[in-house]
């Protein structure tokens, strides 16, 4: 028997039982196209939060204060401290000190209520220089950015924009920001991503925050440094270390970098997605043990039929290699129809989950030849057993 007779012979075999050849890829069909929705989802995930995090600005340093204690000798968290002022960060501009340092934008935070006319929105006010726009890698959706001489003027986020004026032109307009009035010059582009925070602000020049605020100090909540490009970012970061440290005389501050945050997100995606593969791999295990029960169930029903051909001179090797092909083309066939279901949940899924959805070619294609070694792995051993059955023992069989 040649492999055309082969492969005819097990293709009419499983046609012969489709229920049940159906059912046995069941266990491979749901875990083939649960591997490849959760490798996509984790490769989804993984490119969601580096677009996140470029967002915050190319080549980007964030310094951030450190932990105040109180009188009762209670720590706070980081970034809880007042340790960053706005000396540090003009300090950090100097060229002649930090040379790979291209742009420097200090910030200061909080809450503040906006009034419109009828419309009323509280949002997170900003208080920030004009070099805030580059460093943080953002742009206009209309009309300017605040400038060194601005005092009473603001700059909205594009849904605070919405919630204020609707879709009237918010930029001329004027709104009233925690009790002081002002005129909005521009609104920032919408980000695009799923951070709601991105894109629900005010800013204002940073003197004028810290009017509206009462603040005595000159300190910021935060220090946004530019590197001059992404080759010298380790460079940029030593020398900001390192005038921080000579300035404060102690690290009571904080450097955070574009790749430590997204290592850090990365590694939690791929914890979630080995748990999610690992449940994945017992599904696959569950259709592989399918796989070998069925093909048992088969040698057993073909005693007889297996008898016969040795009689007529099959070989064993020839026996062995017909189960083998039926046992790998139940497995191939899984795997297809769960790359199929895997694809098209590929495509269905961001819709319903709001979460993208990459998929990736190389697990597509490890997922069609994991099928098929499922199915002749665990179909060794039936093809096996009905190799070594005698002639005699098999054609007297009932």
């Amino acid at each position: 028997m040649n492999w055309r007779d082969t492969v005819a012979s097990g293709l009419a075999a499983i046609r012969a039982h489709r229920l049940r050849s159906a059912l046995t890829m069941l266990g491979i069909v749901i875990g083939i196209s649960s591997t490849i929705l959760t490798v996509g989802l984790g490769l989804g995930a993984q490119e969601e939060v580096r677009r996140q995090i470029d967002a915050l600005g190319s080549n980007l340093l964030i310094v951030s204060p450190g932990s105040s204690t109180s009188a009762s000798g209670m720590r706070g968290g980081f970034g809880s401290a007042s340790t960053l002022t706005v000396a540090d960060a003009a300090a950090l501009a100097d060229d002649t000190a930090v040379p790979d340092v291209a742009e420097v934008a200090p910030v200061t935070t909080s809450q503040a209520a906006l009034v419109a006319g009828a419309a009323n929105w509280t949002s997170s006010l900003v208080g920030t220089t004009p070099s805030w726009l580059p460093v943080r890698n953002r742009e206009l959706a209309a009309g300017r950015f605040l400038t060194a001489t601005d005092v009473d003027v603001v700059v909205l986020g594009p849904d605070t924009a919405s919630e204020l004026f609707g879709r009237r032109g918010a930029v001329g307009q004027q709104v009233t920001v925690a009790g002081r009035p002002m005129t909005v010059v521009g609104v920032l582009a919408s980000t695009g991503g799923t951070e709601t925070a991105d894109d629900d602000l005010a800013l204002v020049p940073l003197g004028t925050a810290k009017e509206l605020s009462g603040a005595a100090s000159w300190s910021v909540s935060t220090i946004y440094v530019q590197a001059a490009s992404e080759d010298v970012l380790s460079a940029a970061y030593q020398e900001v270390d390192a005038l921080l440290r000579n300035v404060h005389g102690d690290e009571d501050y904080t450097i955070a970098t574009q790749e430590s945050l997204l290592e850090t997100a990365n590694a939690t995606n791929r914890t979630l997605t080995i748990l999610l593969g690992g449940v994945a791999a017992i599904s696959l295990l569950v259709g592989g043990i399918g796989v070998m029960n069925i093909m048992l169930v088969a040698v057993t029903e073909r005693i007889r039929e297996i008898g016969l051909r040795k009689a007529l001179g099959a070989t064993p090797r020839a026996i062995r290699r017909q189960f083998l092909v039926e046992a790998g083309v139940l497995g191939t066939s899984g795997g297809l129809v769960g790359v199929s279901l895997g694809v098209a949940g590929a495509f269905l899924l961001p819709d319903v989950l709001e979460q993208p959805v990459s998929l990736s070619a190389p697990a597509v294609a490890a997922a069609i030849v994991v099928s098929l070694a499922i199915g002749i792995g665990f179909g060794v051993y039936p093809a096996t057993r009905a190799a070594r059955l005698t002639p005699i023992d098999a054609l007297r069989s009932e």
